[in-house]
């Protein structure tokens, strides 16, 4: 029991770590230093950079997906995020070119050590809905974890199944729900379960509804930073193409995590840097990017509908998203669907 407690104490020092890497480099990307204009990214081909592969799993089997509701929820948030899930891996008939399915393409570009590529097959198999919020409206990042076990406890009568073979866990907060550095460092994160908390290893990834806490940071750019200067209604603001500031930048996120749980799910597997602790991953590299000529505080070339809606890619049943870019091992830069080129 001592040996398992240490070893929990390690692997969540390495967690804060590597949380620590990722809020500094979004607070670069988003031109933390006062302005936008000084933002860095890799729309560009680039020899500089190391992103290697450390021998560790993906996710090269169908994975079942289950979603954790904690807190309250409207239906429209909710329908808007189960569509984008259903479009990871929905037939190319149910959404035009480019499509969310498309941009996974470039996702499952990576394999494992036995040349097995990132899965193309999502299925959301179960949903939990913690509206009686079962650990408080303040959670630590170790929290997320508990969240987890009590979705799956089996004295719940709505409860999930604990799948350790091939199920990853979503955990998605509500608007007013604060998690440690929500807003301050990080509008979402991923990581593993640890057996002390869970009962086993299972991949999640968590992200929080930022429509009221911090838009600016976590919804950009249906939103601008306050310290941009700009406000709502200013030059450059998008309108969100599904009709909730917050809903659409959870979108962005979650494709991020679900892009970086897949490609290194255990923090071993695809990242730059030679420190596992603090993994640059592959949609790290490309904050910010949504099309083509992106830099600058400027996403890149993105459609526009005949009400402003920003979008770069096509879901299923109709709607559109706005979703970054990831990094492409084959071709070296940001990657999606709606390139120029």
């Amino acid at each position: 029991m001592q040996k398992n407690r240490w070893i929990e104490l390690l692997l969540l020092c390495i967690c804060l770590l590597r949380f620590a890497s990722m809020a500094a480099a979004a607070a670069a990307a988003l031109g933390r230093s006062g302005e936008l204009g000084e933002e860095k990214n890799f729309e560009g081909s680039s020899d500089l950079v190391d992103l290697q592969y450390h021998m560790g799993p993906v996710l090269a089997s169908p994975v079942n997906v289950y979603i954790i509701w904690y807190g309250r929820w409207n239906q429209n948030q909710q329908a808007t995020i189960r569509d984008f899930i259903y479009s990871l891996s929905a037939p190319p008939s149910s959404a035009s070119y480019p499509s969310v399915a498309d941009w996974w393409r470039t996702v499952r570009l990576y394999t494992d050590q036995t040349g097995s590529n990132i899965t193309g097959n999502f299925v959301l198999s179960g949903e939990f809905y913690d509206y009686k919020y079962s650990h408080g409206g303040y959670l630590s990042r170790l929290d997320i974890q508990s969240v987890i076990k009590n979705s799956v406890a089996a004295s719940n009568p709505h409860a999930l199944p604990l799948n350790p073979h091939d199920g990853l866990y979503l955990v998605l907060t509500s608007a007013d729900v604060r998690v440690q550095d929500f807003c301050r460092a990080v509008c979402g994160f991923h990581y593993f379960t640890f057996p002390t908390i869970v009962g086993v290893t299972v991949p999640y990834a968590w992200v929080g509804y930022s429509g009221t806490q911090c838009p600016g940071m976590c919804a950009y750019p249906f939103a601008w930073p306050k310290y941009s200067g700009s406000t709502n209604g200013g030059h450059g603001i998008m309108k969100p193409p599904n009709g909730d500031v917050g809903a659409e930048g959870m979108i962005s996120v979650i494709a991020h995590e679900l892009a970086e749980v897949s490609s290194n799910p255990l923090v071993n597997a695809w990242y730059a840097g030679d420190d596992p602790t603090a993994p640059t991953e592959i949609a790290d590299l490309c904050l910010g990017v949504y099309g083509s000529g992106a830099g600058g505080g400027y996403v890149g070339a993105v459609s526009k509908d005949a009400w402003g809606s920003g979008y770069n890619l096509n879901g299923a049943k109709g709607r559109k998203y706005l979703v970054q870019w990831v990094w492409n091992p084959v071709s070296r830069r940001c990657y999606g669907p709606n390139a120029l080129d």
